[in-house]
């Protein structure tokens, strides 16, 4: 099996299906923020992401778990739906108010009845991308929940420091 974090991805009944196998992190973030965003472009309007291998997420990733939600909530329509999470990862959502924003552990379909999936390709090492994909990410968690400003003003303002030295 492999041990490295992937993302497996698949459509069924116009429903978007994500499995997060490892740990959600900065470094699988934009591929799924990628993915995300073309799938709604395509018309796709309901995610269900499971988390049911995935011991840990950062805040980017929370993060662009936000931003998904958010840009649903922007087109009217939708919803983003978290399953099968572990006590940590639910403590994380709620501790950030994000479970105002998604359904957490929601009613859901069998676990049989997810698609065929297949991983997201390797995302490119190219650290301004990242660096852009963490910032949108930590700005989405404030955007959600006013009360997250005070938690990541210190990240974020490395974060833009950071990207003006890679420019």
């Amino acid at each position: 099996m492999n041990t490295s974090p992937s993302i497996l991805v698949g459509t069924a009944d116009r429903v978007v299906w994500v499995r997060i196998e490892g740990k959600g992190s900065f470094l699988n973030a934009t591929g799924l923020k990628e993915f995300a965003k073309e799938m709604t472009n395509r018309g796709f309007r309901e995610f269900v992401v499971d988390l049911d291998h995935c011991p840990l997420m950062d805040s980017t990733f929370m993060g662009t778990l936000t931003g998904m939600a958010l840009r649903l909530r922007e087109l009217g329509a939708g919803e983003l739906r978290v399953i099968h999470l572990n006590d940590r990862n639910r403590d994380l959502l709620t501790n950030l108010g994000l479970d105002q924003l998604m359904s957490i552990d929601a009613s859901v379909r069998s676990i049989d009845q997810q698609p065929a999936q297949q991983a997201l390709p390797e995302e490119p090492g190219d650290k301004h991308t990242r660096a852009e994909t963490m910032i949108e990410a930590h700005q989405d968690l404030v955007d959600a929940n006013p009360a997250n400003a005070a938690k990541f003003k210190d990240v974020l303002e490395y974060l833009r420091q950071d990207l003006r030295v890679m420019r």
